[in-house]
């Protein structure tokens, strides 16, 4: 029997060091390039999907 994790927030990228965010890694990046490249990184890795959300904040999710 195969265990996969599924419809979970597995991290956050943004760049406002001020911005509170809970539940899941945060990843800070320095400028909006780093974070899109973080984004590309860490879908990879995590196997997820990047989604920005408007507000200066990127999540990757498993779907």
């Amino acid at each position: 029997m195969e265990v996969t994790i599924a419809k979970m927030i597995l991290a956050a990228v943004t760049t406002a060091k001020d911005r509170r965010i809970e539940g899941c890694p945060v990843f800070y990046a320095a400028d909006e390039a780093e974070a899109a490249e973080m984004c590309v990184v860490l879908s990879r890795v995590l196997e997820g999907v990047a989604h920005e959300m408007g507000n200066g904040v990127s999540i990757i999710v498993k779907h």
